[in-house]
């Protein structure tokens, strides 16, 4: 296995461009955006903003993503020094390597617990914490250790550890959630509540719960199909009585997980007055014209723009990489009016298109009959080189690069742009970038890259030509500025030299970094 897995991260290494650069890039995201987030809420905590608890609830988190990280960059280490003879040269500094990643680990660990000392009232709290950030960090290693081995190459080792961080991150403020209300039906104890007792919406617990359910529907339904397929081995071997009966199980356990166990937990760890699913209804029609006529105007902007985009690419010399420029315009006419005047839509909204994404995509992947085959043709014709054959992940790439901080800005915020980072950073700055280096670029940041001076600079002049425009009209419908230029020119900068030397997928990071700077 050892071995194994020292091959999949040398043929990423190899195959993917800049893949060794997306280690620190990826290693280092989520850490800052967690440090910025907790930031904004010390500023809070000072001017009585937020609570107590909701300051440490943050600080565990930044940890949390700060061992993942670490844990993965470790484990990473470790495959590579067991790496086959002949591998590791002679003359290399693995000794030097190894002092100095111990050290960094132990200053880590002192620093953690420190940080959780000063956050915590009683010892047993402090190792309680201490406990849950390490197992962040191994769930981390086991996350990114079963993404290599199913989904190889389809990657940089920098993008599987951002997503398997922020999953091991998610999957235990879930898990966290539970437990809190568990000991509250249990016993009155506040102990675990005081550190994660965290108020959520009942949006926020919509979203995780579908998320997070159907991504863990495949590995359920892989078991029930091998079930159903032993007990039906000795009745037909037909190939469509296969497909049939697989195709039925997967429809049908996939509304039992729809309907009745992720609205179960839903209704578990939030007070819910009423089903999940009939909530979410009640909520779309407590205004009907303004909702239901955004509904319709997005159905008709993604049908319009997919029919054309879709047209185009298979009679078209256009490269991929530039007509798929064109959705990150169609995100920002479809996400920027309902940003402004109806947040709270969309973040349903965002939550409703991004199980969407992943039921097609696990119906794509599994060939579920009769859609698989459809889907998988349809999607082809929007992929270029950053995706695979095993999974296509450019649209949710785009779609997560413009919730993410929307998401994220919920509750306490003193940085009206905050909420915009992915909007104007991918759906204006990388895009202008893009077409403006294609059409008029010259002057190239390297000799073997095709980012050029001209887009760069093309792309940092638009957001900060996008912000003077919508600083006024957030000031006109109601929003407190109180961003600072300098923290806005230093984050359109930052993100915008980041689109031009990195190689790894711009969509999920530049929004990232975009928002951390923001921040400050």
């Amino acid at each position: 296995m050892t071995y194994w897995l020292f091959r999949t991260l040398r043929v990423i290494l190899g195959s993917l461009p800049g893949a060794s650069s997306g280690i620190l890039l990826g290693a280092v995201t989520l850490p800052v955006v967690m440090l910025s987030k907790l930031i904004q809420l010390s500023r809070a905590f000072s001017l009585h903003e937020v609570a107590i608890e909701e300051l440490q609830y943050s600080t565990v988190q930044y940890w949390a993503t700060s061992a993942s990280c670490l844990s993965v960059l470790v484990f990473i280490y470790i495959i590579m020094m067991r790496a086959p003879d002949g591998t590791q040269h002679p003359g290399s500094h693995c000794s030097l390597d190894a002092k100095f990643s111990l050290c960094g680990i132990l200053i880590c660990v002192v620093a953690c617990g420190v940080s959780l000392l000063t956050t915590s009232h009683t010892g047993f709290i402090m190792i309680l914490n201490l406990l849950w950030v390490l197992c962040h960090g191994l769930v981390a290693v086991k996350l990114i250790r079963h993404f290599l081995n199913t989904f190889p190459s389809c990657a940089s080792i920098g993008e599987a550890l951002l997503v398997t961080t922020g999953l091991a991150l998610y999957f235990g403020d879930m898990l966290a959630c539970t437990i809190v209300k568990a000991i509250g039906y249990i016993s009155s104890s506040e102990l675990v509540f005081a550190q994660y007792g965290i108020k959520r919406s009942e949006i926020t617990t919509v979203i995780q719960g579908v998320i997070l359910g159907l991504l863990l529907f495949p590995v359920i339904f892989k078991f029930v199909v091998q079930v159903w397929e032993c007990s039906s081995r000795g009745y037909s071997e037909a190939r469509t009585y296969n497909e049939i009966g697989r195709s039925f199980i997967f429809f049908a356990f996939l509304g039992v997980v729809l309907v009745v166990i992720i609205p179960s937990w839903m209704q578990f760890v939030n007070d819910f007055n009423l089903h999940p699913l009939l909530w979410v209804i009640s909520f779309v029609f407590s205004e009907p014209l303004k909702r239901l006529s955004l509904c319709i105007y997005w159905v008709c902007v993604i049908y319009v723009s997919v029919l054309r985009f879709y047209n185009i690419s298979k009679n078209s010399k256009i490269e991929r990489i530039l007509l798929r420029k064109y959705y990150h315009l169609m995100a920002v006419s479809m996400f920027l009016p309902a940003l402004i005047f109806q947040p709270k839509f969309l973040d349903l909204a965002f939550g409703a298109a991004l199980a969407v994404f992943l039921v097609l995509e696990i119906i794509r992947v599994w060939r579920i009959w009769p859609l698989g085959q459809p889907i998988h043709q349809f999607m082809n014709a929007f992929t270029d080189h950053r995706d695979s054959d095993l999974l296509i992940v450019s649209h949710f790439s785009l779609l997560l690069g413009c919730a993410l901080p929307i998401w994220m800005s919920s509750g306490y915020n003193d940085r009206p742009l905050t909420p915009f980072a992915g909007i104007l950073s991918l759906g204006i700055g990388d895009t202008m970038a893009s077409m403006v280096g294609h059409k008029y670029g010259v002057l190239r940041w390297s000799k073997t890259g095709k980012k050029t001076i001209e887009g760069t600079a093309a792309g940092i002049t638009s957001v900060l030509a996008a912000c003077s425009v919508l600083l006024p009209l957030l000031a006109s419908t109601g929003y407190i500025l109180s961003q600072h230029w300098f923290s806005l020119i230093l984050a359109v900068t930052v993100s915008g030299m980041l689109e031009a030397y990195t190689a790894q997928l711009d969509n999920a990071f530049i929004p990232l970094v975009f928002y951390s700077l923001l921040c400050l």
